[in-house]
């Protein structure tokens, strides 16, 4: 069953994608100078939903750093 849920739109439409507690989801968005990464997280000790979002290298560009984290 899915916990997570994600959607994107671009020129050929929308698609969703479904995470669960144990996968988690992981969207990337990438332009030609570096992504944003978001992964959604089940945390069982804590009993939450959590996030992180990370600038990533693309394609030999750009930088990794951590832009936040947080619980949903």
């Amino acid at each position: 069953m899915s916990h997570f849920y994600g959607t994107l739109q671009g020129n050929r439409g929308q698609a969703t994608r479904c995470g669960t507690k144990e996968s988690g989801l992981i969207v990337t968005a990438a332009g030609w100078e570096g992504a944003i990464r978001v992964y959604l997280q089940y945390d069982e000790k804590a009993d939450r939903d959590k996030y992180i979002v990370d600038l990533i290298p693309w394609q030999g560009k750009g930088e990794f750093k951590t832009l936040c984290l947080g619980e949903l």
